[in-house]
């Protein structure tokens, strides 16, 4: 009997689990628990493999999303191009929209089992991630956050703006110089097409500023509020806080990240060009990362190496800076915690500070030094650069430094050629900084100041002649670096954003023709003004990278410190204009002819 009971009960499990298995389907259970409830049975699962939703109704949820229907209303609907795929470990719906010439225009995620929209990217946030104003998406972690940046804003302007004064020119250069947060708070929440257009009102300005000061020369008197021990000692506590944050809560970008790469050719005998590490078709050595890519392959020279496949699209002095941090700490061949690239954005940050220190101490003593070097430690954006450990403050840095040695033609000549060779906007800069103090005047000057740049870039690219063949390698230098940046897209600029084909307007010649205008003026302030002071030279070189800046079609917020010391220089320095050189008369001359004769 007992045996009967058993034989029923074993029929009353089995036969709803075969009939549950014949129809290739599995009904969950509850968690089963003993007696003193702990968990001894999980519940069955449908099969990952098993879909709730078809690509039909996945795809539909992401178009029926508010801010995705609304960027697709500018594209056809019979253009639209629709791919859903759904990838069974994470229970989610891949979805992928194309339209004509536009390309991608809008990709998500939808979850399997509720239906709902996770992530939803539309314009250029499908190709740009930075643009996506997720945390993580670009650099400078501790930097960005509200608390931090508005004490590095409050520090600024505490320390330099005139309170006795408060409608001054002067406040209103400061506040300008800080407007560009504004657009950047913009960006770190993913509104491009609102965070770029706040960007030129404040780089006009400062650009109409700059040349004004370069035109009619420095103001006459300086305006300091605080004693001078009291600026050194917030700059040197400034740069203590920089150093720190830096090392304890910043990250490294693709940007750092190819400078120690470079080194590394560099130092191994080979040119930097045409040999950064890729993905293609190597073979993998690493882990995937969350999109599941895997970028740790075994590269050419037999090393395991993260890719970083355009990063060798700057100036050769953008990896030669990297060689000390190199040899010193190293590199691993991953993208990791990178040292290197912390040493070098750590010393070129300094750099640029007592250089600053320097430049002031020379046009104004004391106070001016501790005033220059106050305003790099407190202005936010260059934090912004050293946070991100980009090669952002090795232009400005050389520059500097050319300024401290201003009265050295062959000094001026070598900086601008080692800034120009690092982000190219430098070579601008050729003409202003020849014709300094006075543009007609003083040819052996002008000689030595060709002799350093040419110097200069000569030991620059000799890197191309670790090549086998050197002419390749210079082919190879101009089709990665100034030939890619001239077709470069992206949505960083007004000028770029025609390739949406979202009812944007197309403004390329626009662009062109400011880049004329640009050349034109680079030109022109060799002989205007003739002669020129410090300042005027400070004030001018801010303008033309300025205007740099302004026609560039890949703009970011990194490219702020290029200008930065130079307008510091313009609108916080006091210098009288310069004495114009008065011509002697004819009787004056036949005088001194006769006392040369005798």
């Amino acid at each position: 009997m007992r045996r009967a009971l058993f034989a029923l009960l074993a029929l009353t499990l089995l036969i709803p689990a075969a009939a549950a298995a014949g129809t290739g389907t599995t009904t969950p259970t509850a968690p089963v628990y003993d007696g003193q409830g702990h968990l001894v049975q999980t519940p069955l699962a449908p099969p990952a493999s098993t879909p709730r939703l078809t690509s039909s109704r996945a795809e539909t949820a992401l178009l029926a999303y508010p801010n995705v229907a609304h960027w697709m209303r500018h594209y056809p609907k019979k253009d639209w191009i629709k791919e859903a795929t759904f990838d069974a470990k994470t229970h989610s719906w891949t979805v992928k929209v194309w339209s004509g010439p536009a390309g991608e225009v809008a990709q998500g995620k939808v979850d399997d089992q509720s239906g709902a929209v996770t992530e939803a990217w539309t314009g250029p946030q499908v190709a740009w991630k930075m643009a996506r104003g997720y945390t993580g998406a670009f650099g400078g972690r501790k930097i960005n956050e509200g608390r931090v940046w508005l004490a590095f804003c409050a520090a600024f302007l505490l320390g330099l703006a005139d309170w006795r004064r408060p409608l001054s020119i002067r406040n209103l250069d400061l506040l300008v110089l800080l407007s560009f947060s504004f657009s950047l708070w913009y960006f770190n929440k993913g509104h491009v097409f609102t965070s770029v257009p706040l960007v030129y009102p404040p780089l006009l300005y400062l650009l109409a500023r700059s040349v004004w000061i370069g035109w009619r020369g420095g103001s006459t008197r300086a305006v300091a509020v605080w004693p001078v021990w009291l600026l050194a000692a917030g700059a040197v506590f400034l740069t203590g806080f920089r150093i720190g944050l830096n090392v304890r809560d910043s990250n490294v970008i693709d940007v750092g990240y190819s400078g120690v790469i470079g080194a590394q050719r560099i130092a191994s005998g080979q040119s930097p060009y045409g040999h950064f590490p890729v993905e293609g078709n190597r073979k993998a050595c690493g882990k995937a990362d969350g999109d599941g890519e895997i970028r740790e392959r075994i590269q050419a020279n037999g090393r395991c190496e993260s890719a970083n496949e355009r990063g060798d699209t700057y100036g050769p002095v953008a990896y030669m800076a990297y060689l000390p941090g190199y040899l010193i700490l190293g590199w691993t061949g991953k993208w990791d915690d990178l040292p290197a690239a912390h040493f070098t954005s750590i010393a070129f940050d300094i750099a640029c500070l007592l250089l600053l220190a320097l430049l002031g101490l020379r046009m104004g003593g004391t106070r001016m030094a501790a005033t220059l070097a106050f305003a790099w430690a407190a202005y936010p954006f260059t934090q912004y650069v050293s946070s991100s450990n980009t090669n952002d403050a090795i232009p400005p840095a050389f520059l500097i430094l050319g300024l401290v040695l201003a009265t050295w033609p062959l000094a001026r000549g070598t900086s601008v050629a080692l800034s120009a060779w690092t982000k190219f906007g430098g070579l601008l800069l050729f003409p202003l900084w020849m014709s300094y103090p006075d543009a007609l005047r003083r040819p052996r000057a002008k000689v030595l100041f060709v002799a350093g740049f040419a110097l200069a870039t000569l030991v620059s690219f000799s890197v191309l002649f670790l090549e086998p063949n050197p002419l390749h390698a210079a082919w190879l230098f101009w089709h990665r670096t100034v030939s890619w940046q001239i077709d470069r897209e992206s949505p960083f600029s007004i000028w770029d954003w025609r390739q949406y084909h979202a009812g944007l307007p197309d403004l390329h010649l626009l662009q062109r023709a400011l880049e004329l205008l640009l050349v034109v003026g680079a030109i022109a302030v060799y002989f205007v003004p003739r002669r020129k002071s410090l300042i005027q030279l400070a004030a001018l070189t801010g303008a033309l990278l300025i205007g740099f800046e302004l026609v560039l079609t890949h703009w970011f917020y990194l490219y702020i410190p290029w200008f930065f010391p130079f307008v510091a220089v313009a609108v916080l320095a006091a210098s009288p204009r310069p004495v114009p050189v008065e011509e002697p008369s004819p009787l004056d001359r036949e005088t001194r002819d006769l006392v040369a004769t005798r």
